[in-house]
């Protein structure tokens, strides 16, 4: 099977707790497959585009497996994006299918679909969800093939360039999943493990340590917002594995008198340079070992960490060593091209399973940013030292959006529009 990450669990272990519910991994891979049977009546099929303007939950994984059953392509949709910058989305993932929520939070999700259609030739289906904890279609059947495959274009994240317009970095069903086995395993994440999912699932980091969960037999704790009851979490579910900003860290080490013994396993994006502060205190509090990490919507989050065993001044270093022997890297002179010696400052470039197949869409702009022997090139300044790699800055001249935190996106679109703003960093 192309996409197996249910299939090898005990079938009785809890996947999902959010609220009071909790869900099995039985609960999810049945559901899942009830999402791919209603899918495929609505003619989906392999290659054909699903765009998911819905908030974390159930549903949302159920779509996700679902797709990767029939081998077509999800593309998530924040469910803060206002109106123009969702449907700026749809229209560039050509999407066949939108599906949104009857009602959130006040908003007309479904007078916004119906104009997202009306500007959309590609769209011919609106799926209204009336709820997002628990699933959908309990009254459909299961759809009883396999059909996808692991060079199936399954997932995309979004990305932004200097236009503000969006650029969906497409990774395959075979990518996805063996980045979730390695990713599991550099953090030790095993069965009865608890990690705490405070990041939405649009974003590449969020979706990456709740699907390195759900292939390690751990269970995720969906948080729709991060806020202060973040530490409080920690204590109530005994979570073991949290990932997020430096500042995500700092505020659940400074929040309350709440017990951290059980978190076990932790990492961070560096933004507001707090990272060494957040790697002591972690230590001195709690005996926990934090560590940065490294990666991008077209690489993937955590393409590469640090070793929880380096001393303090390695472990707050942004970069870290690839996750598995199939992720390569390499320095080059920005100017030529050629391969610098460790300990001089060049371009970074990765190659492996969990680069992008491309934008979608953009040929132009997926051929701008791999090399003629197929390297991304990442335009990120970074430094090699014995198989690990230092990141030290954006190049000049590059923009980039990390969609760590889609809350923030509609307020970006329009500071892209301004020539002053030289780029956009996400606080927490």
């Amino acid at each position: 099977m192309a996409f197996d990450l249910l299939e090898s669990r005990n079938n009785r272990r809890v996947v999902l707790r959010g609220n009071e519910r909790a869900i099995t991994r039985g609960e999810l891979r049945s559901a899942s497959r009830r999402a791919a049977y209603f899918l495929r009546e609505l003619g989906i099929a392999r290659g054909d585009i699903v765009a998911v303007w819905l908030p974390d939950g159930g549903v949302w994984l159920q779509l996700f497996f679902a797709l990767a059953q029939l081998g077509a392509l999800m593309v998530p949709v924040s469910s803060q994006l206002t109106l123009d910058d969702a449907m700026q989305m749809v229209k560039t993932a050509k999407a066949r299918v939108l599906v949104v929520p009857q009602t959130l939070a006040g908003f007309d999700y479904i007078a916004a679909a119906a104009d997202i259609k009306a500007a959309c030739v590609t769209v011919q289906h609106v799926v209204e969800v009336a709820q997002f904890d628990a699933f959908e279609w309990s009254e459909v059947r299961r759809y009883p093939r396999w059909d996808g495959q692991r060079t199936d274009l399954l997932c995309t994240f979004s990305t932004f360039g200097s236009t503000g317009t969006p650029k969906l970095a497409v990774h395959t069903a075979g990518g996805i999943a063996t980045h979730a086995r390695n990713v599991g395993q550099v953090n030790a994440m095993r069965e009865d493990d608890v990690v705490l999912c405070t990041l939405p699932l649009c974003s590449v980091l969020g979706f990456v340590q709740v699907i390195a969960a759900l292939a390690s037999g751990a269970s995720c704790v969906l948080m729709p917002t991060f806020d202060a009851t973040a530490a409080a979490a920690i204590e109530r579910h005994r979570v073991t594995h949290f990932f997020g900003t430096d500042k995500m860290m700092d505020r659940v080490l400074n929040t309350g008198a709440f017990s951290l013994a059980t978190w076990r396993r932790g990492a961070f994006l560096e933004y507001a340079s707090l990272g060494p502060r957040v790697i002591a205190q972690a230590w001195e509090a709690w005996r926990l070992r934090l560590t940065t990490l490294y990666g991008t919507p077209e690489c993937l989050a955590m393409t590469a960490m640090r070793d929880p065993a380096n001393n303090l001044r390695q472990r707050a270093m942004p970069g870290g060593t690839p996750v598995s022997s199939a992720i390569a890297f390499r320095i080059v002179d920005p100017e030529s091209g050629a391969i610098v010696r460790d300990g001089q400052q060049g371009e970074l470039q990765l190659r492996g399973y969990s680069v992008m197949a491309g934008y979608l869409h953009n040929p132009k702009a997926t051929s701008a940013v791999f090399t003629a022997d197929g390297w991304f090139r990442t335009g990120d300044l970074a430094v090699a030292d014995h198989g690990t790699f230092h990141y030290l800055a954006t190049l000049e001249g590059t923009v980039r959006w990390c969609p760590l935190l889609e809350g923030a996106a509609e307020h970006e679109f329009p500071l892209r529009t301004r020539g002053d703003v030289v780029s956009i960093v996400p606080d927490s």
